[in-house]
This record gives C-alpha cells, sequence and structure tokens, in this order.
C-alpha cells in the first residue's frame, strides 16, 4: 500500500498546450466539414493528448469495488494520464442535424465520454440560434459531469502529471441559397420547400428586434449594442457586393460565446485542468452537405486564456467569394489580419488549486 503525492507537475500539460499554439491554423474560410473538424478541431485535440493514457471510457474508471471481470478494464492511473470530456452546441433547428450528426461520427467518437454500453457521452445543447444561452451553465454542467470527487481523488493522487481536458465546441448557422444568384441568410430545407430565414432567431431578431422575446434579448446581448445597431441598419458585403451581414451576424454571436464560456472554464477548472474551446458556422445549403466556417479557437490553461481567430467588431469584417470545385465559397476576414494563423489575444485569470486529498488506492 502506498500513499501517493498530489503536488500537481505542470511541465507536461504545458508542454501540450505550448504545441498545440505552434500548430497553423486558418479561419473564415467556408469548407467541407469533414476537412474543418479533421484539419482544425482534432488534429488540435490530439496535440493536447497524444503520448498519454486517455482515459474516456467509463470502463477504464473500474477498481477494487467492481465485483465482475470489468475489474480488468481499470486503467493504470500511475501512468500520465488525461480525462476527457467533451461538449457542444447547435442550433436547434431542425436544418442543422445533418451537421450535428457528422459532428459526432468525427469529434464526437474520438474525445466525448462512453458509457458502458458504448454510447457516446457528449453534453448536448441546442440553444435557439446556436452560440450559447449561457457560458457559465455550460461550464459548469460540462465540468461537473466529469468526475466526482474520488475520482478526481485518484487521477491525481496517482501521477503528478496527470490532469484533465474540457472540449467545448461551440456552432451557429447560417443558410446560403445559390439558386440563381449566391445569397446568405436564406436557404430550402429541402428542394421542394419554400426559402426560409436561418438562422430564423437571428435574422428575426436583425429584422424585427422584440424586446419581449427573450431569445432576442439574449443575441443581441451576445452581439453587443453598437454591432446590433450597425447591422440592422447598415448591410455587410463581398467584394462581388454579395449580402453578408447575417454570416457576420452570426459569426459574432458565436465567437462571443466562445470567450464566454472560456472565461467561465477558467473560475469552473483547478490548475490540472485544459480548456480548449472553438466556435464555428454551419452553412447550410439544400444541393449538398452542409460546410462549415471555422471562426476562432481558445485554450484555458494555468492562468491565462489564450484565443485565435475572427473578431467581435462587425465593422471589421469583409469577404469575397472564392472558387473550390463546381463550388463557390465565402472568405471571411477580420481587420485585414492573415486568414492564416492571426494574431493570438491573452487574458489572465486566477488559477484555482487542486482540491484532491493523497489517499491509498493500491
Amino acid at each position: 500500500m502506498r500513499r501517493m503525492a498530489t503536488t500537481f507537475d505542470p511541465s507536461l500539460a504545458r508542454s501540450h498546450v505550448a504545441r498545440f499554439w505552434d500548430l497553423e491554423s486558418s479561419f473564415g474560410i467556408e469548407r467541407i466539414a469533414q476537412k474543418v473538424y479533421l484539419d482544425e478541431i482534432v488534429s488540435d485535440r490530439y496535440q493536447l493528448i497524444n503520448g498519454l493514457q486517455v482515459l474516456r471510457d467509463e470502463l477504464q474508471f473500474a477498481d477494487r469495488r467492481t465485483h465482475s471481470d470489468v475489474l480488468a478494464c481499470g486503467a493504470e492511473f500511475h501512468a500520465p494520464s488525461v480525462v476527457t470530456t467533451l461538449a457542444h452546441t447547435s442550433c436547434g433547428d431542425r436544418i442543422c442535424q445533418e451537421a450535428k450528426s457528422m459532428y459526432e461520427q468525427v469529434v464526437g467518437s474520438r474525445f466525448a465520454t462512453m458509457s458502458e454500453v458504448g454510447e457516446l457521452k457528449i453534453e448536448s445543447f441546442a440553444p435557439t440560434g446556436g452560440g450559447t444561452d449561457d457560458g457559465g451553465t455550460l461550464a459548469h454542467v460540462t465540468i461537473a459531469h466529469q468526475l466526482d470527487d474520488s475520482l478526481r481523488e485518484k487521477i491525481y493522487s496517482f501521477n503528478a502529471q496527470s490532469f484533465v481536458l474540457v472540449a467545448i465546441d461551440l456552432t451557429t448557422h447560417v443558410g446560403h441559397a445559390s439558386e440563381a444568384n449566391v445569397q446568405y441568410g436564406s436557404t430550402r430545407e429541402a428542394p421542394w420547400r419554400e426559402p426560409r430565414a436561418a438562422c430564423g432567431a437571428i435574422m428575426g431578431m436583425l429584422a424585427a428586434f422584440n424586446a419581449e422575446n427573450a431569445v432576442h434579448r439574449r443575441l443581441r446581448d451576445d452581439l453587443g449594442e453598437d454591432n446590433f445597431l450597425f447591422l440592422r441598419d447598415k448591410r455587410v458585403r463581398s467584394a462581388e457586393g454579395i449580402d453578408i451581414t447575417s454570416v457576420v451576424a452570426a459569426a459574432i454571436i458565436c465567437i462571443q460565446g466562445m470567450r464566454n464560456t472560456a472565461r467561465a472554464c477558467a473560475a469552473e477548472i483547478d490548475e490540472r485542468g485544459i480548456g480548449h474551446l472553438t466556435a464555428s458556422i454551419v452553412v447550410n445549403r439544400t444541393s449538398q452537405s452542409d460546410p462549415l466556417i471555422y471562426l476562432a479557437r481558445a485554450t484555458v490553461f494555468g492562468g491565462e486564456i489564450r484565443s485565435q481567430g475572427l473578431g467581435t467588431d462587425a465593422r471589421l469584417y469583409s469577404g469575397k467569394m472564392v472558387d473550390e470545385g463546381e463550388s463557390s465559397n465565402l472568405m471571411m476576414s477580420y481587420a485585414n489580419q492573415p486568414t492564416t494563423d492571426p494574431p493570438i489575444e491573452s487574458e489572465s485569470y486566477a488559477v484555482r488549486a487542486c482540491v484532491a486529498k493523497a489517499s491509498v488506492y493500491d
């Protein structure tokens, strides 16, 4: 029987976060969803956990209280380990279901907690309009569900370099119609359906704000008053003259949601926690699979929130159409920054110390 020390050695986690920020990333380009998931989110997230024992199957937490052969599934907690959990937001609009299914297959299958029957236990939130209903609630629920106190104590006690990874992906959505001319903000749910606003909540909020509508108030708050007035009264157009106001609104709401959630994660995780957050727009098309626009990424670790991507001032957005095969896709830019590896922003937070106690488990 051995008593293990709980003092955290941050060197391993710090090196993984440093390598993460060395990875190239591109933002603002309408691309095939699978490519965005693999080239941006999955590859980034694997950089944070490669070389560690990844604990995401609940069977790996089996211990001596388990009175069956499942005990053999228990992980070797003396090895440097990382526990992963995954949360995802998407607009509750049924037009987004195809994108949600692909996300679960490509991203969820790799990072979400898995139950004893093999079901992915993704923390799924579907606020009207996308983004997040409340970043604090999203962070709290996701992190509170990750580990109970006894599991946290076990993982922290056995290896000084073990840590937890909280992965949160936020999305909004926008329609893309191209039957005659390219048009953003509406699409057909199916070829035989009439065009409709997408996202209906965001478009409705801009076109006819209703102060008694709680969704309108939330979206306007995330957008910010200056942005709301600018996008309501003016239009943002691409270099070709295409109205991309709806895309800019969806982008800002999602990025602000990511930033709010990152700050909430900083208040929820302790010194052994890493948060990795992303923001994206699902582009709803009728004639092909829905592409994505990757907007921003962030990490929360060691007293620093680092973020990179597009920004939250509507006046600084521009865009142009680029050809990709037979498709014409939008490339957005912000403040004339490069779409690949724009500047990284940083803010500090007070780190919470580990609360686990040294205990005997062997």
